[in-house]
């Protein structure tokens, strides 16, 4: 058993709502994580060190393994380092195109200057999940856009295996990291939200992780910054009767070895196109290495093959269900794309995999699940930046405004803001009708210039 065709309008309630109501399950999760939490603020390396032995069946030794990063890059596979220095090159790029500038307008008619400008944070932690498996793409995703940003010392926190896995260590040098922690799971989300002895305490916290890393940072949330609660991996394919069958079913299979909590979801207005998809699915999942992880995904209520009456009912589904992954896969992908707001990353054409996105087109691949691309957009430059607004503005520009403030600060009940307006305005006029009006040669001999005024300018031409 592995998807099965669904026609949109014949879902019962409970059946619609299980693809839109995702739960990372992060609720039941919590209660852990705060327990953690609480043994790291308490306890610090003490806490990191046990709580590896407990939760990863790892003994840690040096929490702090920054030092073995350059040694890692030299010694892996130079296949594995070329790709990862071509990956690293194309996020760079991208993330460097989002760079905002600082900006002021002058708005001379009414004597104001305004502006903003653009800051990097000064420390921000990344998590990149690992233990028995390496995820360097993570680390050059969560990593390098922070570099770019002008973050003064970014640290990465990934879980210590035995030890932290080279190939990772090795992208976080790439990346550019100023710090590599040996520390996973929710106690590293403590350590870099409050710091222990081996990790200095950052302002923000960005990654995916599992249940108990995105609990944890729903805890710290408030003492220190985050980007955003994600959960399982999830795509949806929009395809119609042009689409090649194989490659919207290989689509979904790659999302759905992420997790068996994986949703993934395709979405046609050709009956045809729907069961070719599922005999393409049922074709290609032999093949694959994690088959019981995909089989469960495929098996949950939040996955599946729809059918709708139209291309125009298949894009509301699209909308409402706001896809962390949306693959657009019909012959007119711009015209769908132009309807289509609530996405994470958006893949255009049957020659462009999600996979693409996930290590080296460019694009971030930390984005909003569960809904979230309803709200807010995926890691990138503006995560690790702050603005600041910037205004002058004379005297004349004041007298201006004075009327406006007065009265609304007024009408607040805040006495105090209106007399910091009304001592600059009336002191402003005060001294104006104080000062005399110049007087010229003109007025003191009755008519035309005396000669050092003439002489006085010409020599100013």
């Amino acid at each position: 058993m592995t998807l099965t065709a669904r026609t949109l309008s014949e879902l019962a309630p409970d059946e619609r709502a299980a693809f839109f109501d995702r739960d990372a399950g992060v609720a039941d999760a919590r209660a852990d994580a705060r327990t953690i939490l609480s043994r790291v603020q308490d306890e610090g390396d003490v806490a990191l060190r046990e709580l590896a032995r407990e939760h990863d069946d790892v003994e840690v030794g040096t929490i702090n393994v920054t030092d073995t990063a350059e040694r890692a890059y030299d010694e892996i596979d130079e296949a594995v380092r070329t790709s990862l220095e071509t990956a690293a090159a194309n996020i760079r790029t991208f993330h460097e195109e989002q760079i905002p500038d600082d900006w002021r307008s002058t708005y001379e008619e009414d004597h104001r200057e305004l502006g903003r400008r653009f800051r990097p944070l000064d420390r921000v932690g990344v998590y990149a999940p690992g233990g028995t498996a390496a995820y360097p793409s993570s680390v050059l995703m969560g990593v390098i856009p922070a570099v770019v940003a002008g973050v003064e010392h970014v640290a990465l926190a990934t879980p210590p295996g035995d030890p932290v896995h080279p190939v990772t260590r090795a992208a976080a040098h790439i990346a550019g990291a100023d710090r590599i922690y040996a520390v996973g799971g929710a106690q590293a989300v403590g350590a870099l939200a409050y710091g222990t002895e081996s990790i200095d305490a950052v302002q923000k916290i960005v990654g995916p992780g599992n249940r108990w890393v995105t609990a944890a940072k729903a805890e710290v949330r408030g003492d220190v910054d985050i980007d955003f609660l994600a959960g399982p991996s999830e795509v949806l394919v929009i395809a119609d009767e042009t689409a090649t069958p194989e490659y919207v079913a290989a689509d979904l299979l790659a999302q759905a070895e992420h997790d068996p909590n994986a949703s993934v979801v395709a979405v046609t207005d050709h009956e045809d196109t729907a069961e070719a998809i599922i005999k393409a699915v049922e074709a290609q999942i032999s093949d694959r290495q994690r088959l019981d992880v995909i089989t469960e995904a495929l098996e949950q209520a939040a996955s599946g093959v729809i059918v709708t009456r139209s291309m125009s009912e298949a894009i509301l589904f699209a909308e409402e269900y706001a896809a962390e992954h949306l693959s657009i896969q019909a012959a007119d992908d711009e015209a769908i794309l132009d309807r289509i707001k609530n996405a994470g990353s958006v893949f255009l054409g049957s020659h462009t995999p999600v996979a693409a996105g996930d290590y080296a087109s460019g694009t971030n691949h930390v984005l909003p699940t569960s809904g979230g691309a309803r709200q807010y957009g995926g890691l990138s430059v503006d995560t690790f930046l702050r603005s600041t607004t910037v205004q002058r503005i004379d005297k004349t520009g004041l007298d201006r405004l004075n009327k406006t403030i007065q009265t609304l600060a007024t009408a607040e009940g805040l006495e105090a803001h209106a007399e910091s307006v009304r001592i600059r305005t009336e002191t402003a006029r005060a001294e104006s009708e104080s000062t005399p009006e110049r007087t010229t040669d003109t007025d003191m001999d009755g008519g035309g210039m005396s000669e050092s005024s003439v002489t006085a300018t010409e020599s100013n031409k």
